[in-house]
């Protein structure tokens, strides 16, 4: 496992608030207890995730919500150095294959009815609470697109970001609209 899979399981871990800590994990992939805390200072000082430890808990969160960055994967990531990717981009693309890998984006969304929950599983990674469920996706159009063909109630706990984009849509589909009579 590499690198950005371990990040990825630190971020899922953490979205869904299962406090991950260095030794956890250590154990999950095979690594070092310092490879695992290099993981996560990376997580920290080059993603600006904002981490925190809970003492209490005896693993790491987030302070606030937070999205994983896109970022480039190679066939051959051990002989990734950023400088020489970034001063050769168009060379490298032509002689090994390197793709885009987007890192998924997580949010939080409330729903009561069950059916409505069922037309977001292919979304939905954890139940967080009763009513709450923590969701990824790829596409942020795709899932606000989803979101607004909802015949149920829901509400956007989390990111507000998403929350904000939603409901200009929103307005936006209704401003449009408006002069439609029912």
């Amino acid at each position: 496992m590499n690198a950005h899979t371990r990040i990825q399981w630190l971020h899922k871990k953490m979205t869904v608030n299962s406090y991950p800590n260095a030794q956890r994990l250590a154990e999950r992939f095979g690594i070092s207890h310092r490879q695992a805390q290099r993981d996560l200072d990376y997580l920290r000082r080059e993603l600006g995730a904002p981490v925190e430890y809970d003492n209490s808990r005896k693993g790491f969160y987030y302070t606030e919500p937070f999205s994983l960055p896109v970022l480039f994967s190679s066939d051959n990531d051990e002989f990734y150095m950023p400088e020489i990717f970034n001063a050769k981009r168009h060379e490298l693309a032509a002689e090994e294959s390197i793709i885009q890998m987007q890192i998924p984006y997580s949010a939080t969304v409330e729903i009561k009815n069950k059916l409505t929950a069922l037309e977001l599983s292919n979304y939905i990674v954890a139940k967080q609470s009763r009513d709450c469920y923590a969701c990824e996706f790829h596409s942020i159009e795709r899932f606000i697109g989803l979101l607004l063909s909802l015949d149920a109630d829901f509400r956007l706990v989390e990111p507000e970001w998403l929350r904000e984009r939603l409901v200009r849509t929103a307005r936006r589909v209704l401003g449009n609209n408006a002069d439609i009579e029912e």
